[in-house]
């Protein structure tokens, strides 16, 4: 009988492939999405702030404490704080992501062991199903040629480069013809994908639209430099996403410089106010309470915010990282005040959002991706989650949505 595998993914839609490339490499284990079942239990793991090295660590110690299954720790967090967890006997192997292939012979191991390899590693599996997943993720890119200040991941996942356009197209085609018809690009920095080889996200995106069965192509989040004129010519695509999450970080003009930023809020500003135009949701990165934010420069940074046209936001309180410049920076900001300065601009982009599907009069086109509690969920063309009641299972179909109720934090229909 073979043993159960339960992998646990902390972290960005790049880890969520990676979880599936090990998944597709084990031969001598099965998978088990129970993780009381399991012999083994793979952490791929996020060290994007010292809150999600806590959250790592916590459901470390909750294994410890509820069973006897061997730990193996991988992802970013391996880089950072695999050596110390490691050194503490509390996880069986550590290993990086440029070894994830290897998985089946590194978890048949009866020695622990060590081994981060190569961060100038191409990812080259090719992956024919997402367990547990309606929509494919597909990493088209590895790591980051930006050095933002407070940021670590360039560190831990390399230097940008790109993946195989060939054997993109190849997995697409074959997730495709096993039904899937949403597809997200993923990356550490996607919107830098072909750079210095001669093609671009754009010409990407374009190849993949034409492959049979796909319906639907959503991007990771890129950056507004990287939404250059090309990119435009296929904002009216009907296969593209009406949503697109483009990492600001702040909008304060001298915060972005503290941050060592490339974008220019009075550009951002142009740019935003032209996808709005489009029909198009946006969403963005930010951080509060990064050293240097004084109330003066978080007032400006909450004008700027509420002159954008933002619908979804993905936002931090600053976390130190041991190694990065803003590590060393002064003045901090006290802990809560970040984070009430953090709800602030969240309830600002919750009503912003809330107007944007009062205001949007068409039809919603939904991919089903799970039911809980007798109703099933989804995510529409703009990002917005809709809530669906159905005596018929949906989970896995595509709906066509006219008429819906607008809730608070998602939309509503009955069937």
């Amino acid at each position: 009988m073979k043993k159960k595998v339960y992998f646990k993914t902390f972290g960005c839609r790049t880890n969520l492939y990676d979880s599936q490339v090990m998944m597709s490499s084990l031969e001598d284990y099965d998978i088990t999405l129970d993780e009381n079942e399991a012999d083994v239990i793979v952490v791929n793991s996020c060290t994007v702030t010292n809150g999600a090295d806590s959250h790592v660590r916590s459901y470390i110690g909750h294994v410890e404490k509820s069973g006897n299954a061997k730990i193996f720790l991988t992802g970013c967090g391996a880089h950072t704080k695999g050596e110390k967890l490691f050194e503490e006997k509390r996880v069986q192997g550590v290993f990086g992501q440029s070894e994830k292939q290897k998985i089946n012979f590194l978890l048949s191991q009866d020695k622990p062991f060590y081994e981060l390899g190569d961060l100038n590693h191409i990812d080259e599996s090719v992956v024919d199903d997402f367990i547990g997943k309606s929509r494919a993720f597909i990493k088209i890119q590895e790591g980051c040629n930006f050095r933002c200040s407070y940021c670590i991941i360039p560190f831990v996942r390399g230097d940008a480069r790109s993946m195989d356009e060939e054997r993109i197209l190849k997995q697409i085609s074959r997730l495709a013809i096993n039904g899937f018809g949403e597809f997200i690009l993923t990356g550490t920095n996607v919107g830098s994908y072909g750079q210095g080889t001669g093609t671009s996200i754009a010409k990407l995106m374009k190849k993949i639209s034409q492959i049979r069965g796909v319906r639907r192509i959503r991007l990771g989040s890129v950056e507004p430099i990287q939404i250059s004129d090309e990119f435009k010519e296929i904002l009216d695509e009907p296969w593209l996403e009406r949503h697109l999450h483009i990492a600001l970080q702040h909008t304060s003009p001298k915060m972005l410089k503290l941050m060592n930023r490339r974008n220019v809020y009075k550009q951002d500003r142009e740019l935003f106010e032209f996808l709005a135009d489009k029909g198009f949701a946006i969403g963005t990165d930010f951080i509060t309470g990064h050293p240097g934010e004084s109330e003066e420069l978080w007032q400006e940074a909450m004008i700027n915010a509420r002159a954008l046209p933002l619908t979804h936001l993905h936002s931090f309180t600053y976390s130190k990282r041991d190694g990065t410049p803003s590590a060393q920076m002064k003045p901090e900001v006290n802990g809560r005040l970040a984070k009430d300065r953090l709800h602030e601009l969240e309830a600002l982009i919750q009503a912003k959002n809330l107007d944007f599907r009062k205001s949007y009069k068409g039809a919603l086109d939904v991919l089903i991706e799970g039911e809980k509690g007798g109703f099933y969920h989804g995510l529409d063309q703009h990002f917005n989650k809709i809530i669906v009641e159905s005596d018929e299972d949906l989970v896995g179909n595509w709906i066509h949505i006219q008429n819906y109720e607008i809730r608070g934090e998602s939309n509503y229909v009955k069937l």
